[in-house]
């Protein structure tokens, strides 16, 4: 099969796909975006590709199309094109990019008789500078045709494919969620506490960037019982009341976000977590209780 591919959706994901495989020496063919601008400005980031505004029959000009668009449109898209190409896609593989979506949405043109998967690169893009894809893991399914295809370009682009086989594929993309924006939102978070320290944001980041990068060593070295620290490994409840009572004057979100994370930290990493949940249920109880009776009598005086 020759290597030539068009790319319908160039957003992020799309564009970096393409780069890559250009690279490898690929033959880009068109490249398909709601607008003239955006699609010229994906085939200059790609180095190849034609330009193309719309779903057209040029995109069955190439063996393998890579559809990179947001996962609300993937049937949509997928049903256009079966209509436009007809039987003439027989021979050809369509892989989507989705994380949270199998190949069950392409189904209008596996029934036209392509060969059809997903191939979704656990990495976050930015749209500032190419991602690092080698080494990345990649999660496919599909039919083996298309599972196939999937595997050569992943193996060529350096990464790892790995075929998913549970029923409820969300779950795959919110593990990579978690990982990526979940660890960012986090990160956000300390850096605002800090900064209501007087750090600048700068001193923030020079402050927790190397202990999250430092736990991710120990996590990948030690596993995650072994990298954990902090006052739940000590049992050291009064620390962590301190914690909640600091937090009281950040907005709630951030008291119920730690409350969310000293649970599953006890659930996940505890030899036996029913007494530190136990202890953690009464003392937000606790606090709960007294805001209730603050509130109440702040009512009263007013009234």
């Amino acid at each position: 099969m020759s290597e030539t591919l068009s790319i319908v959706g160039a957003g992020r994901v799309g564009k970096a796909l393409g780069r890559c495989l250009h690279d490898l020496g690929w033959h880009v063919g068109v490249v398909v975006t709601r607008s003239i601008p955006t699609a010229r400005e994906a085939v200059r980031a790609i180095g190849g590709g034609q330009a193309t505004v719309g779903l057209t029959r040029q995109v069955l000009a190439s063996d393998v199309v890579l559809m990179a668009t947001p996962d609300s449109v993937v049937a949509d898209v997928a049903d256009e094109l079966a209509h436009l190409g007809g039987n003439e896609w027989h021979g050809k593989v369509v892989l989507h990019t989705s994380g949270a979506l199998d190949s069950s949405p392409l189904q209008a043109l596996a029934d036209a008789g392509a060969a059809t998967g997903s191939m979704h690169p656990m990495q976050t893009f930015s749209g500032q500078s190419m991602p690092h894809l080698a080494g990345c893991v990649f999660g496919i399914d599909g039919n083996p045709g298309a599972l196939k295809v999937a595997r050569k370009i992943i193996r060529q682009l350096g990464g790892v494919a790995v075929r998913l086989s549970g029923s409820n594929k969300a779950a795959y993309h919110a593990a990579g969620s978690f990982a990526c924006a979940g660890v960012l939102a986090l990160v956000e978070m300390a850096t605002r506490l800090l900064m209501g320290q007087g750090f600048t944001r700068r001193q923030a980041a020079r402050a927790l960037l190397p202990l999250t990068r430092q736990t991710l060593v120990n996590f990948e070295r030690v596993g995650p019982r072994a990298a954990w620290t902090g006052p739940m490994t000590r049992g050291d409840f009064s620390t962590i009341q301190r914690h909640v009572d600091a937090l009281s004057d950040f907005p709630p979100e951030y008291q119920a976000a730690h409350k969310a994370l000293l649970r599953l930290t006890a659930t996940l990493l505890s030899d036996d977590s029913s007494a530190p949940l136990q202890k953690l249920d009464a003392m937000f109880g606790q606090r709960q209780k007294g805001a209730e009776e603050k509130k109440a009598r702040k009512k009263f005086a007013v009234g």
